[in-house]
């Protein structure tokens, strides 16, 4: 076994979009760094198996039903061929053209890549393996950057037709039927995906609605869109037992949904959740402390109760967001550095990359709800947008939550055609602690869905000019 000494300033250990992005980061600060991953490039399961062959599949998908939607302006196309390799293929070739990017970007800052497995020796060493040996790195700091993994059902049959969020996006081939456990953001875009390429798919959700925790007027819109494209949305249902048999997978439901009790489905696609990927080798030999839920504790400016070691991303906490990633990377390589920061965001933007999407940030109605904050909604239809119009999408909603008193801008919420696009003005707005006449009396572009932000805060003062709807009191 060869035990090659070396040491470095920081070793950034897990190479998705917050390791990467520490990385580079202290890279840029000067630092002399190492960066860990499993693949042959940066980019951790975010590009490789998470958010980028996700979304270019989602592409795909958009594509076919603006193809087949069309027909309604007069538009029509022959039904499309779908060539299901060359679609893997393409979104395989994304994923290559990015994370070989980040590659040459690792190169170009000097960064040093090892591709392997990192266990931790004590609190400053750390040991790799890679494909040709063992090799240990002593480090002055650390970052844990280990992302989570997805969550699965215990007492499910070994089984190739289950599919979880990774082995989803292989499409290896597109079933007939597919059930889609949990109505989250991962098994709706999923859904999404399949049902555009043609199956037949079903959604089994054990609480009252889609996307939990979102809410409910934001959801609404994709709810009714959802029981257009998928055969059945089968709400506060619960799946009790799962065997495998020559035709697939016979599922048996229990709830309200649950009808007739049992169904059999060519392929299931289990999606309820993800958790931290913590049981990292060798964390039991420093002071890094986990909590209940396996995520490690962390304080302002990402540091573990090891001072040397730093976590971000999934494993350091919710929300599990690339971008959240990214941002506390570069809030802990800062703290590095002896910068006075801390990872303080009052607004980190959640977007559902559905049909239409959904998008909010910061103080939604139902944490104000829970919290017993006063605040007062202002909300603005798409049906009354001229650009939703002439998309013939005006199944979207776009909302401001305001605080009553100072009517500054606390959160907002969009649903509808380009939401994940559009909800960053509103980020800005609340970390700016914009005021609802702020974004009033700021010039949107006409025709767009960026004014329905404008309009929203016009909604507030009873002013909109493409809604009738007069100030309370």
């Amino acid at each position: 076994m060869a035990d090659e000494a070396n040491t470095t300033q920081l070793v950034v250990i897990g190479a998705g979009p917050g390791g990467y992005a520490a990385a580079f980061l202290a890279a840029d600060l000067g630092m002399r760094v190492a960066l860990v991953g499993e693949e042959e490039n940066p980019g951790g399961v975010c590009l490789y198996r998470g958010c980028i062959p996700s979304k270019a599949l989602l592409h795909a998908a958009r594509v076919l039903t603006e193809a087949r939607e069309a027909a309604h302006w007069g538009i029509e196309f022959q039904p499309p061929k779908i060539d299901i390799d060359k679609l893997r293929a393409w979104k395989t070739d994304v994923v290559g053209k990015l994370t070989g990017g980040l590659g040459q970007i690792s190169k170009q800052r000097h960064v040093e890549y090892i591709r392997g497995r990192a266990s931790l020796v004590d609190a400053n060493t750390v040991s790799v393996e890679t494909a040709k040996a063992e090799r240990k790195l002593r480090f002055e700091h650390a970052i844990l950057a280990t992302g989570s993994l997805p969550a699965m059902l215990p007492g499910l049959p070994q089984s190739e037709r289950i599919l979880d969020s990774t082995s989803a996006l292989e499409i290896t081939n597109v079933p007939k039927t597919l059930l889609v456990i949990g109505g989250g953001y991962i098994g709706l875009e999923m859904g999404t995906v399949y049902a555009a390429l043609g199956s037949e798919v079903s959604v089994v959700e054990m609480l009252d609605g889609l996307l939990p925790g979102a809410d409910r007027d934001l959801v609404a819109p994709l709810a009714k869109r959802v029981e257009k494209i998928f055969k059945k949305a089968m709400l506060s249902t619960k799946v009790t037992e799962m065997k495998e048999e020559k035709e697939g997978l016979r599922v048996k439901f229990e709830g309200a949904g649950a009808e007739g009790g049992e169904q059999v489905y060519e392929k299931v696609l289990v999606s309820v959740g993800r958790k931290p990927n913590s049981a990292i080798a060798g964390l039991e030999n420093t002071r890094v402390r986990k909590d209940a839920k396996g995520f490690i504790e962390i304080d302002a400016q990402r540091r573990t109760a090891e001072p040397a070691i730093y976590a971000i991303g999934d494993v350091a906490g919710e929300p599990l967001l690339a971008h959240k990633a990214s941002h506390e990377g570069r809030t802990a390589v800062e703290a590095i550095a002896g910068h006075k920061v801390a990872f303080e965001p009052r607004a980190i933007p959640a977007v559902v990359f559905t049909d239409p999407e959904v998008a909010w940030c910061g103080l939604t109605e139902t944490q104000a709800a829970k919290e017993n904050r006063p605040i007062k909604v202002a909300r603005f239809p798409w049906g009354a947008s001229g650009r939703a119009t002439t998309l013939d999408r005006n199944d979207g909603v776009t909302k401001l939550v305001l605080d009553p008193e100072t009517e500054r801008v606390l959160g907002v919420g969009i649903t509808g055609v380009g939401a994940g696009e559009l909800i960053a003005e509103g980020v800005l707005a609340v970390e700016m602690a914009a005021l609802a006449s702020d974004v009033a009396l700021s010039i949107h572009p006409h025709p767009t869905l960026s004014e329905t932000l404008m309009e929203a805060a016009e909604v507030f003062f009873g002013t909109a000019t493409d809604i009738y709807r007069p100030k309370k009191g």
